[in-house]
């Protein structure tokens, strides 16, 4: 799906379904430096499932056109017109990693069009080390190594190679793209108070063994919402939808079934 917000083009993966106004619309959100490719195990099992699926690339992302936004704040104001443009209301939103600081502002700004939130891998507050930023910015290919350390549990190996090397490729995909993401994580201060006003029924999934947002870090951001249900994946790292998305994505339609 293509479609233009203020004169520049954007892609949403729709899994070839299209939008069906008689089915409840499940929106995801990719981590930094990503795209929506990071869903593509989890997009047609939730197609077959009855469900709209729009996995999103943000401006600069993927197939969307650039720049970024440098900001949160300005990727949930963004969001905000993406789904006035489809008239999407009643929507859940399923994201991960810098996606759930995104969910978190969208729900303080505009909790009336919200449905469900599922969080993987995310907290309400994500620091990046400084070593990580610089190295961005400056175009350096250390920079995804390093996410791929602190990412993943153990050296494991994918299918078709690394999702993170295949999305982010070049020095300017790493200064241009993940560069700006990583600060706005570093620079998003309001999710505490986003956190405790939420009053949609919400999950938080983490990996157990993830070493970019840690159990504890995890857990703390759950306990700011209320009443909302949590899962931890055994084995697991910070790109959950990647090495455990089987277990991921049941335990999310078990959540989105109640």
């Amino acid at each position: 799906m293509i479609f233009d917000i203020e004169k520049k083009y954007v892609h949403i993966s729709d899994a070839g379904q299209g939008l069906d106004k008689s089915k409840e619309t499940l929106v995801f959100l990719h981590g930094s430096g990503l795209s929506h490719i990071v869903w593509s195990l989890v997009e047609q099992f939730f197609s077959s499932k009855n469900f709209n699926v729009l996995s999103i690339d943000l401006p600069g992302h993927g197939n969307s056109e650039g720049p970024c936004l440098d900001s949160i704040e300005k990727i949930t104001d963004w969001l905000e017109k993406v789904f006035i443009q489809l008239n999407l209301n009643n929507l859940t939103i399923i994201a991960h990693s810098q996606g759930c600081l995104e969910a978190l502002e969208y729900s303080y700004k505009f909790k009336d069009r919200l449905k469900k939130i599922v969080f993987i891998g995310g907290s309400y507050r994500m620091p990046v080390n400084k070593d990580l930023i610089d190295l961005a910015s400056n175009g350096d290919s250390d920079a995804v190594k390093l996410m791929m350390k602190w990412g993943y549990e153990g050296p494991k190996k994918f299918i078709g190679g690394n999702p993170i090397e295949r999305i982010i490729q070049s020095p300017r995909d790493i200064s241009e793209i993940l560069a700006i993401d990583l600060i706005a994580c570093n620079n998003y201060t309001n999710g505490s108070e986003a956190a405790k006003v939420i009053t949609c029924p919400v999950m938080f999934i983490f990996g157990k063994l993830d070493k970019m947002v840690n159990i504890e870090a995890g857990k703390k951001f759950a306990s700011l919402v209320q009443n909302s249900k949590t899962h931890i994946i055994e084995g697991c790292g910070h790109m959950i939808m990647i090495e455990k998305a089987f277990e991921m994505r049941e335990k999310v339609l078990e959540f989105l079934k109640k």
